[in-house]
């Protein structure tokens, strides 16, 4: 019973000791920086390189485009938050990522002299063709197909749960949810 109650004095004893604190005078003025929490929130590219990063971009704003001023995945900033995703993502979808962003990009030279993220909406849909296949239950087999496919969920997913869908259905009275929660990436 003596050691417990000598531990407990002694952990204590830092609470009775005075605490050594500087007060401002009654006559300065304390300045406090503001920050707005969206400038200290800003995305910062953490995994694609910035080819593979432009390519993510343009294959997003394919897939979930700005329609009748609803946001896209453009003004979602869908591919930030898929860079962050990625960067705390298991490895073997990491690997899938990076390969088939490399695999768009290396089809996209060879067919038409340019990166994917220049082409034109004409000439990206068609190295897109395996989104227009019926889906099954089963994956496809095609790395490319499967990069798609899941590029494809995750795109539309953090393009319907981000704060500008949210604040856009705030102005429209769409509030489907009623509390419009959406990510957002805080480090």
């Amino acid at each position: 019973m003596k050691r417990r109650h000598l531990l407990q004095t002694l952990a204590a004893t830092p609470a009775l000791l005075p605490a050594q604190q500087t007060n401002p005078s009654p006559d300065e003025n304390v300045v406090l920086t503001v920050v707005s929490p969206e400038s200290a929130g800003l995305p910062v590219r953490r995994f694609f390189t910035p080819e593979q990063f432009a390519t993510l971009q343009t294959l997003a704003d394919l897939i979930a485009p700005s329609l009748d001023g609803r946001p896209g995945a453009k003004d979602a900033e869908a591919a930030a938050f898929l860079d962050f995703l990625l960067a705390k993502s298991p490895r073997d979808r990491q690997v899938l990522y990076q390969r088939s962003l490399d695999t768009l990009n290396r089809t996209a030279r060879t067919k038409h002299q340019k990166a994917f993220s220049e082409l034109g909406p004409t000439e990206a849909n068609a190295l897109l063709a395996p989104l227009k296949v019926k889906w099954t239950y089963a994956a496809p087999t095609e790395p490319v197909a499967a990069f798609l496919r899941a590029a494809k969920a995750d795109i539309i997913r953090a393009t319907t749960n981000s704060r500008a869908v949210a604040e856009a259905n705030i102005a429209g009275r769409r509030r489907a949810t009623g509390l419009n929660p959406y990510w957002q990436v805080i480090e």
